[in-house]
């Protein structure tokens, strides 16, 4: 069924009805802007729209548009606010896209409507794999790979035990299985919390402690985030078992993490202070556009999502009704990536380096991440090989 599925959006390349291209470009852009999580949409909309700024607001010499909506972090909320997008904006373009089940559940309204969906965040395996789209791609990863990076990390650290600990539901899930993945010693045990209302972890850190792990992995995006760093350094638990973590600690929870975020090791594949000159103007613009916020990971995804688009629409000089031709284009991934070059797998997912972050303080007492290493080189997600794509 789902091959069929796949099978449908391929054809509809071929057999779709004549579109119009209009007199602007208009993107759809779907992300969490209210409740805790609203730091993130923000950032992600903030870098999106700096984006627009260095292309001088055009893309193919035609004016964009772009209508943002708000989730609100709910799959259901999420496919509404798609559908509307596509059935009465008529975009061009759909992007953003936070959570894994907010995505899947709207996986389907724009594969059907032949509408690229360009996703800056999740990453779900089923996107990667079987549901793998002409139609979609990501900016980002696939969910597997940042915690594989880490399990290689902590296999390089000889760590010998851990205890898993993340959110129920379809991200959480492919975080902790892609942890699994590469790391070589003892699971302790794993325990998965009420997403996205649980934040006392205390019930957690109480199993955990009593595993006899010798360490622990975490995945808690936002808010969740920075309440699970904090109740886990209020149990003493810091000196004894160590944390590491994917997504957990990132510009947006390190005002309140603060102090707390210290010797606590993450993977990435952005980080602020990657040499390129691309990312270079970006961080500076971003710190001078938006001077109380730092851009994250998430903003460095939207931007790139942009880019993306921008580089399938000079392609086809603005006409949005070349959708082979634009399909082609992002599928070379020429444009300038905030995290350096990077190329396609036959899924669309990035093919990508992935680094260590650490957290530092400045000569203001300002702290921010640090790139440390680079854990692995060109990797590549697991779930490709389930595409039907070639």
């Amino acid at each position: 069924m789902r091959t069929a599925y796949w099978l449908a959006g391929a054809a509809a390349l071929v057999l779709a009805n004549p579109a119009f291209a209009g007199d602007t470009i208009k993107i759809g852009f779907v992300s969490t802007f209210s409740g805790p999580t609203a730091v993130i949409g923000n950032d992600m909309r903030n870098s999106f729209e700096l984006a627009l700024d260095h292309l001088g607001r055009k893309m193919g010499g035609k004016p964009v548009e772009v209508i943002y909506e708000d989730d609100g972090q709910k799959p259901d909320v999420g496919k509404q606010k798609t559908e509307k997008l596509v059935q009465s904006d008529k975009v061009d373009f759909l992007a953003g896209y936070i959570w894994s089940n907010v995505l899947l559940a709207s996986l389907k309204t724009a594969v059907d409507s032949q509408t690229f969906l360009i996703s800056a965040n999740a990453g779900p395996s089923q996107l990667a794999g079987e549901l793998c789209s002409p139609y979609v791609f990501s900016t980002s990863w696939q969910n597997d790979q940042t915690p594989a990076a880490m399990g290689l990390y902590m296999n390089a650290n000889a760590v010998k035990s851990v205890f898993l600990i993340g959110p129920n539901y379809a991200a959480g899930k492919d975080m902790l299985a892609g942890l699994k993945s590469t790391f070589k010693g003892e699971v302790k045990g794993e325990e998965y919390t009420v997403w996205p209302s649980q934040l006392d972890f205390s019930a957690e850190l109480a199993k955990a402690r009593a595993s006899g792990a010798e360490s622990i992995f975490v995945f808690y995006p936002g808010a969740a985030g920075a309440q699970f760093l904090n109740q886990y350094v209020q149990a003493g638990m810091k000196s004894t078992m160590p944390l590491y973590t994917a997504f957990t600690v990132d510009e947006t929870t390190l005002p309140l993490q603060k102090e707390n975020a210290f010797g606590v090791p993450g993977a990435q594949e952005w980080v602020n202070d990657l040499p390129n000159e691309q990312n270079k103007k970006f961080v500076a613009d971003y710190r001078a556009k938006y001077p109380s916020a730092r851009p994250s990971y998430y903003g460095a995804q939207a931007y790139d999502a942009a880019q993306l688009i921008n580089s399938a629409v000079v392609a086809v000089g603005g006409d949005t009704t070349k959708k082979d031709a634009m399909k082609a284009e992002m599928e070379k991934a020429n444009f300038k990536s905030l995290r350096g070059a990077f190329k396609y797998g036959n899924n669309h997912i990035p093919i990508q380096n992935f680094y260590l972050q650490d957290v530092v303080k400045g000569a203001g007492g300002e702290l921010s991440l640090k790139t440390v290493a680079t854990i692995v080189t060109n990797d590549q997600d697991r779930f490709h090989d389930k595409c039907p794509m070639k």
